[in-house]
């Protein structure tokens, strides 16, 4: 019996068949379509997990569950997806829907959520009780795994970390809040300040960049070359992330914290100052504290974490 994952995003719909271990074995991606009628996009992830199957030289009655990550909320009790911003998805019956065209259990829960998992079943958290990913991207993503379990509290939306509020009357957020986390810790939020600190170095080579080339990495890159507003605007990153780190360890104590994402690419450049922070900043200084580490899986983590919810 095989286990399939689905990774589905507003851009693409990707699923992959996951051996027991975390082995993907076959795999499928097509265009989402987000902007059309929600049970087209679900006929297409049906097609798409045909298409995985086959190209994992297995046939759809070996499939013992099928599991989702999806942007959003799901609601384990109805098979429902609450609410999903990058799909448009509001109330949607997608087990049911999925119940069409297999007769196969259903698992579902938050994209970031599932990836966490992935992280503790195949990746960097193997053999740790309890552990937190961050996902570093055009906002944060986060998941909770608790005792090999993905843990999304009691209404199913534990793990917003990128929206608590940080700073009380702050930047302004997509949620329409303002302050949240993601608005300081985000990639968006590399190059926003990236931009601010260029604004104030005439000399930086950030100046210089296109709208286009303007990016996280870029920032990254001008840090390490020593480019004074690179360094300065790291810095300040690097600080409102170890800062939020803090926060998760004070309210959770987890035994490791992952930091995955685009940001998460500049590696030891990240995780030595923020180390170093989180150590200066922690409240019980005579405690040890969470591992801070970097998330091993890549973008399989969706399909393979997909895959694991129906293994816990």
């Amino acid at each position: 019996m095989i286990s399939i994952g689905i990774d589905l995003g507003g851009t693409n719909i990707a699923v992959g068949v996951v051996e027991e271990t975390g082995h993907i074995i076959g795999r499928a991606v097509r265009p989402t379509g987000a902007q059309r009628p929600c049970e087209q996009v679900i006929f297409d992830m049906a097609q798409t997990v045909r298409d995985a199957v086959e190209n994992a030289g297995k046939d759809v009655r070996d499939i013992h569950s099928i599991g989702c990550g999806v942007p959003g909320i799901y609601d384990e009790e109805s098979g429902m997806v609450l609410f999903c911003t990058n799909l448009g998805w509001r109330d949607v019956p997608l087990r049911s829907e999925m119940a069409k065209y297999f007769n196969a259990s259903f698992y579902c829960d938050n994209d970031a959520t599932v990836a966490a998992l992935a992280e503790a079943k195949a990746g960097k958290s193997v053999n740790v009780r309890s552990s937190v990913l961050l996902t570093l991207g055009t906002g944060i993503g986060a998941g909770i795994v608790l005792d090999g379990k993905v843990f999304s509290g009691s209404h199913g939306v534990a793990g917003e970390f990128g929206h608590f509020m940080y700073c009380a009357g702050g930047e302004l957020c997509t949620c329409g809040k303002r302050g949240c986390f993601e608005r300081y810790a985000s990639a968006t939020a590399l190059i926003r300040i990236g931009c601010e600190a260029a604004l104030r170095h005439r000399e930086s080579v950030l100046r210089d960049l296109t709208p286009n080339q303007m990016n996280a990495r870029a920032v990254v890159d001008a840090a390490r070359a020593g480019d004074a507003a690179g360094v300065e605007a790291f810095d300040e990153y690097t600080t409102h992330l170890s800062n939020g780190i803090v926060t998760v360890i004070d309210f959770l104590d987890p035994e490791m914290i992952l930091l995955g994402g685009g940001v998460s690419a500049a590696g030891d450049f990240l995780l030595d100052p923020v180390r170093a922070k989180v150590e200066r900043n922690k409240f019980y200084t005579s405690r040890p504290h969470a591992a801070i580490e970097l998330a091993a899986l890549g973008n399989d983590a969706g399909i393979i974490g997909a895959a694991m919810l129906g293994r816990q």
